[in-house]
């Protein structure tokens, strides 16, 4: 097979200004590599520069902390603070060393956060707690402590960064209408619910400048009295003509991810495409497209088709990081691919070790195992 068979997959765009060198991006996946605390570790630097290795255009990190009280969990790396700065540069630096682009996607986790007094726009209970409803006051801190950590993503020397709006978090809580059930001007119709991230990208923009701000766009929740498609375009429309660079698209939350019927879905091939496709006619801005594509017919298929303009692979290139190479050769036989039925990494995230995917070798989970602080 030629090159010439995925020539759209190949073939380079520009976004935001950014050239990228062809439409293949890692898509955030947290691994639970970072040092207790939320530092960078030798461990992630390693992943991250085999991620960079591998051909794809753009690596996005995952998930950074904005404040302490917004972290998902103890290892979560951390934006809050410039004492991360120079762990965040020795991130950027091995990644852009590798000649791939990076980006730096930041979070706030809301209901979510690990900690014992979560936050979030309303009092809806999460898995057994329930957050406490924030003052007019902590949103407007919020939204500076965004810009803030934006800024330092900056400093660190990546070439982008990324708001999370994406898997049921804090972002995408003003947003949904399960989640905000507030009765000020962030609450009620949909043009109130946009409020929260409309103002998080404006004071982002107004500290970095003509820094290119993505975003992680949750289009469904795919629960019955949550967030759809009607609604979150309202939102993708905003986002365009508030500047930012492109919108990566995704469904489902931690309240959705588990259900028999999503659980059967998400192990389909490109079971997150539609969503996209939908986003894409409803803006110009680039779209990323996710989940479960993992062959290079299948992701040249959905450019060609105009579903979206560019492919993030997440599990599929941490299980295979030669997948650009071997789809570039035309050796997609040769891909080893991440398992539908397959959730270990999952398992040992949830028990605090470090994830290591079961079709790697022996000796190559020996050594992530044993660089794990």
């Amino acid at each position: 097979m030629k090159q010439a068979h995925y020539k759209k997959l190949f073939s380079p765009i520009k976004v935001n200004g950014l050239r990228l060198k062809n439409r293949i991006t890692m898509a955030p996946l947290y691994l639970g590599y970072a040092s207790e605390g939320g530092a960078v570790s030798p461990l992630m630097l390693h992943h991250y520069q085999t991620m960079a290795q591998s051909g794809a255009a753009l690596v996005l990190v995952e998930n950074a902390g904005i404040t302490p009280g917004g972290s998902g969990s103890p290892r979560t790396i951390r934006c809050d603070h410039n004492r991360y700065l120079s762990g965040l540069e020795g991130l950027a630096q091995c990644i852009k060393g590798e000649k791939a682009l990076a980006g730096l996607q930041i979070n706030h986790a809301g209901r979510f956060a690990y900690v014992d007094d979560p936050v979030a726009p309303s009092a809806v209970p999460a898995f057994n707690r329930t957050p406490r409803s924030l003052t007019r006051m902590e949103i407007t801190t919020i939204q500076k402590q965004y810009a803030q950590a934006a800024l330092r993503v900056q400093k660190a020397g990546f070439d982008l960064v990324e708001l999370h709006g994406g898997t049921g978090y804090l972002l995408s809580q003003f947003v949904s209408p399960r989640t905000n059930q507030r009765e000020d001007i962030y609450g009620g119709g949909i043009e109130n619910r946009i409020r929260f991230p409309l103002e998080v990208l404006k004071r982002v923009k107004d500290l970095v400048g003509d820094f290119p701000v993505g975003y992680r766009f949750l289009a469904d929740e795919w629960l019955r009295d949550g967030l759809h498609l009607n609604e979150s375009l309202v939102l993708a429309k905003a986002l365009e003509e508030n500047g930012v660079a492109y919108i990566s698209v995704m469904g489902g939350t931690y309240e959705s991810f588990f259900l028999p019927d999503i659980v059967k879905k998400s192990q389909r091939p490109g079971y997150m495409v539609s969503l996209a496709a939908a986003v894409k006619k409803a803006v110009k801005v680039p779209v990323i497209t996710a989940g479960r594509i993992s062959t290079p017919a299948r992701a040249e298929s959905i450019l060609q088709d105009k579903k979206a303009d560019l492919i993030g692979l997440a599990r599929m290139l941490w299980a295979d990081p030669d997948w650009p190479k071997k789809a570039r050769e035309g050796r997609d036989n040769a891909i080893i691919k991440c398992s539908p039925k397959c959730d270990a990494c999952f398992h040992l995230v949830m028990k605090g070790r470090p994830a290591v995917c079961t079709r790697w070798t022996k000796e190559k989970r020996a050594e992530y195992s044993g660089m794990f602080q």
